[in-house]
């Protein structure tokens, strides 16, 4: 169900919002007046077809890449996202697809990477019980902190680059394709821990190709197409109202198998 001029004004200001936000490489014109707005507790999926800019809008938010134009809000204050660093101050983190994660290291080591508890030496315990903490409160099924990466699942994997950023406390989170690659059972553990994500008041904003996945988080669908706005869906929305958000198409072999199930049902019934 597209929501986009149906739905009500929220009396809360957003934690994120993007105005216009356009950029340009060369000649090439990636994101064109893109606006997006990402509350506390809620999951905003973004969703389009290979070129549509989603990785473009991602790496903006991270600090990666400036726009061309546009302007960011955070918190109702105009910020200035021009570095990774300056997006981490102001509470904005990302996990990309790649997940940088230390295969040779544990968990507890992948966790503090770059951010390790010292006085004169590493406080080893401290940093043993904050990574069981967190893992704890997010539910998480990880075996020992002490487990190295590598021999870990994929899930499991997504759940300690997930709780790497949580230890910045940040108030927003970023998850590129956090399901991308995954069996069904690791897929249900990375949906179960996003869900626990928002319980913390965090916004999340996903990234994914994977309709059901989206569907069963997100609390509203953002669809890009050739870097520009195309509705606002509910998760209630069919596939075939997506795929014809994401691809300009209403024709497609969706909208043509919900037809012929149609039909084919009401033959049946007569």
């Amino acid at each position: 169900m597209l929501i986009e001029n149906d739905l009500a004004p929220r009396t809360d200001k957003p934690l994120l919002k993007l105005s216009k936000i356009s950029k340009n490489f060369g000649a090439v014109s990636a994101l064109t007046d893109i606006d997006l707005d990402v509350y506390a507790g809620e999951v905003v999926a973004l969703v389009g077809d290979n070129g549509a800019g989603k990785s473009t809008l991602v790496k903006i938010l991270a600090g990666v890449h400036q726009p061309t134009s546009g302007m960011v809000e955070f918190e109702g204050e105009l910020i200035s996202l021009d570095t990774p660093g300056k997006a981490l101050e102001y509470g904005i983190s990302t996990v990309f697809q790649d997940l940088a994660l230390c295969e040779n290291l544990d968990v507890v080591a992948n966790l503090f990477l770059g951010h390790e508890l010292s006085a004169w030496q590493l406080d080893e315990v401290t940093m043993e019980v904050r990574a069981w903490t967190l893992l704890k409160e997010l539910a998480a099924r990880i075996p020992s902190v002490r487990e190295p990466v590598a021999s870990l699942s994929g899930g499991q994997r997504q759940t300690v680059a997930i709780a790497r950023s949580l230890l910045l406390n940040p108030k927003i989170i970023m998850l590129d394709e956090p399901t991308a690659a995954l069996g069904v059972a690791q897929t249900a553990e990375v949906l179960n821990l996003i869900e626990r994500v928002r319980e913390r008041g965090l916004g999340v904003i996903i990234i994914s190709h994977n309709m059901e996945d989206v569907r069963a988080v997100a609390d509203r669908i953002v669809v890009l197409r050739l870097g520009r706005n195309k509705g606002i869906f509910t998760p209630e929305s069919t596939n075939q109202e997506l795929v014809a958000a994401i691809t300009g198409a209403t024709e497609n072999s969706v909208s043509r198998r919900v037809e012929r199930k149609t039909t084919e049902h009401t033959l049946g019934a007569n």
